[in-house]
């Protein structure tokens, strides 16, 4: 199995950046996509990136496009969300995903996630 656990969560003003960090430990070398999905309160569950994890494939939700950037580094089975220009709207819990499949905005398709961090932006 893979275990996942974020980090980097926080609360930042409007504009400002947060960098997450999602480490994987376990069976890693099963890892074919990781990805991001955030769940606001009241909200469902909602697809934010993913990338290929031996590859420099990512997409990206059009709400976040152009400020959010997923990256992964497969040496240190660690991956990040840098969130630029942030938004109140991206007030969020943000989780952390793995699968062994393609790239997919479905969380259905994401066998392992990390807990959670917790995303505050203030207007």
């Amino acid at each position: 199995q893979v275990q996942l656990e974020e980090s980097g969560g926080g609360s930042v003003q409007a504009g400002g950046s947060l960098r997450l960090s999602c480490a994987a430990s376990g069976r890693t070398f099963i890892i074919s996509t990781m990805g991001w999905f955030r769940q606001a309160p009241e909200k469902e569950r909602e697809f934010v990136a993913a990338i290929n994890w031996g590859a420099d494939i990512t997409y990206y939700a059009a709400s976040i496009r152009g400020r959010f950037t997923i990256s992964r580094d497969n040496a240190k089975n660690t991956g990040w969300l840098q969130m630029n220009s942030l938004k109140h709207e991206d007030t969020a819990v943000y989780f952390c995903a793995a699968s062994n499949q393609g790239l997919s905005t479905m969380s259905d398709q994401y066998h392992w996630w990390g807990q959670g961090t917790q995303v505050t932006v203030s207007s």
